[in-house]
């Protein structure tokens, strides 16, 4: 006996001291793998159609398939089915694995095909020339004719801060998703004003120097085509190019008449010259087209095409 105690009753202590790490290695690893299964079960929250769907977006060719539009579809329509995927691919409303790329590729595809210069030039060469150019097996949607703005701030931007119930607060976490914000808040309407105001400042300092102009500049001494300002016609003494003046000329000028000339042939020369380059480079890209597609019909055709300020220019120097 020791300290009072039976040799069974040491026995018994000694066991139950063992027991104790036992225990707690035992509730540290149940605690391990119910953490895993928690996030487990948080990762795969998300409806095997809505996986579907992003399958879906992964497997389009193109931005039209994308949307879900045809090629002739207006603005209106882009805007109407942007707003039904935007919102059903959203991170905060579909978590299936690969909805984060299907979002960027919903709103790079709005974008593009909402900007005239962007969507000439998809329609042209599209998405083929990209895949080419960087021997990619698929065509990343994300990415080649992107947009100025990332997809969040064209979301942003389209629903005005958030869904139509409330307003999105975009901040990044380990996992690269977003928290949704229910409450609407009076000071991100004013932010939006303020940045709406801002992005229209330039242009409206634009208008208000036009109007100054307007007031300041005088109007030009000549014209090369007749208007209702400009109705005597007058003839350059070198190249006798034809111009026009305002009908109190004669009487309340008294500059130099052979300034006026000279002013007017420079301007008329370059308006030939610049028009000659147009005519040619248009007939020179018909006959390509047609060498190249053999396109007789075409090739006939080009040939007819006349270049008449290349024909003035040859006329007046020789």
């Amino acid at each position: 006996m020791v300290n009072g105690n039976t040799p069974h009753q040491e026995e018994n202590l000694s066991n139950s001291t063992e027991n104790i790490p036992r225990q707690r290695r035992k509730s540290a690893s149940e605690s391990i793998n119910q953490e895993k299964e928690n996030t487990e079960k948080e990762e795969k929250n998300y409806t095997q159609e809505q996986l579907s769907a992003v399958k879906r977006i992964k497997r389009c060719k193109d931005f039209y398939e994308i949307l879900g539009v045809a090629k002739d579809a207006s603005e209106n329509d882009l805007k109407k089915s942007y707003r039904k995927l935007a919102l059903q691919f959203h991170p905060d409303k579909n978590s299936a694995p690969g909805a984060g790329e299907a979002f960027k590729a919903i709103g790079n595809a709005y974008a593009v095909l909402t900007s005239p210069e962007k969507r000439r030039r998809y329609d042209l060469y599209g998405p083929e020339e990209e895949t080419r150019n960087h021997r990619h097996r698929h065509y990343d949607y994300t990415r080649g004719f992107e947009a100025e703005m990332s997809a969040e701030d064209i979301f942003n931007m389209f629903f005005g801060g958030g869904f139509p119930s409330g307003d999105v607060h975009v901040h990044r976490n380990h996992r690269n998703m977003y928290n949704f914000n229910t409450h609407r808040e009076p000071r991100g309407r004013a932010d939006a004003t303020m940045t709406l105001l801002i992005q229209l400042a330039p242009i409206l300092l634009l208008v208000l120097l036009s109007l100054m102009s307007s007031f300041l500049v005088s109007d030009p001494l000549y014209s090369l085509q007749r208007t209702h300002k400009y109705t005597e016609a007058r003839r350059t003494q070198n190249l006798n190019v034809l111009y026009y003046v305002k009908k109190d000329f004669a009487t309340e000028y008294r500059g130099s008449i052979r300034s006026i000339d000279r002013h007017v042939e420079e301007e008329y020369v370059g308006t030939l010259r610049t028009n000659c380059f147009r005519e040619r480079n248009y007939k020179e890209n018909m006959l390509w087209r047609a060498r190249n597609y053999n396109d007789h019909r075409m090739y006939e055709k080009a040939q007819g095409l006349k270049t008449p300020s290349c024909d003035t220019l040859t006329a007046m120097y020789s």
